[in-house]
C-alpha cells in the first residue's frame, strides 16, 4: 500500500492553492520559498532589459524603497516577447544594478509564456482575479499577491509601478 501512494504521489500532484506552494531561484541561485513571505503582499513583475517598458524599473525601485516593510517585490526576468532579455543572469543583474540600481528581489531568467511557462506564471496566469486572466502580453505586466497567497490584482506593461491603482491596494 505505501508503495502504490508513493507511485501515486509521483503522478498526481495536487493542484496549488496560493503562491505559497511555489518556490524560486535569485538571479544569485538562491532557492526561496514564497511562503516565506506570508502575511506580506507580494508584488511579481515580468521584466526585460531591452523593453519600451524597461524604464520602469526606477519606479519599481522607488516603489521597494517606499513599500518595502508591507509589500515583497520580486522581478522575473523573461526573454518571452521578442527576446529583449540579457542572456544570463550575470548579464541581466549587472544591468539591473548598474543602469537602475535595483536593490528588490530578482529572480532567475524565466518563462512567463509558452510551453516551458514556470509553474508559478501558470498558476498566476490562470488564477482568478478581478482584472483578467490568460497569457502575459508583453514584458513589465504585474501580479499583486494579498496577505493570503491569493492574487488580488493583474496589471498590464502600460501601468507603472506608481500608479495609483496599484499604490491604493499595497
Amino acid at each position: 500500500m505505501t508503495t502504490l501512494l508513493i507511485l501515486l504521489s509521483l503522478f498526481f500532484t495536487p493542484p496549488a492553492k496560493s503562491v505559497y506552494d511555489f518556490s524560486f531561484k535569485t538571479i544569485d541561485g538562491k532557492q526561496i520559498k514564497l511562503s516565506k513571505f506570508k502575511g506580506k503582499k507580494i508584488l511579481i513583475v515580468n521584466t526585460a532589459s531591452k523593453c519600451g517598458f524597461t524604464p520602469q524599473y526606477e519606479e519599481l525601485e522607488k516603489l521597494h524603497k517606499k513599500y518595502g516593510k508591507e509589500v515583497v517585490l520580486i522581478g522575473f526576468p523573461a526573454g518571452n516577447f521578442g527576446g529583449q532579455e540579457l542572456a544570463t543572469n550575470s548579464e541581466i543583474k549587472e544591468f539591473c544594478t548598474g543602469k537602475y540600481n535595483v536593490t528588490f528581489l530578482m529572480a532567475e531568467k524565466s518563462s512567463v509564456k509558452g510551453a516551458d511557462i514556470t509553474p508559478l506564471f501558470k498558476f498566476l496566469t490562470s488564477a482568478e482575479n478581478p482584472d483578467f486572466t490568460g497569457d502575459i502580453q508583453w514584458n513589465f505586466e504585474k501580479f499583486l499577491i494579498n496577505e493570503k497567497g491569493q492574487l488580488e490584482h493583474r496589471y498590464r506593461s502600460a501601468v507603472k509601478p506608481l500608479d495609483e491603482s496599484i499604490v491604493k491596494n499595497l
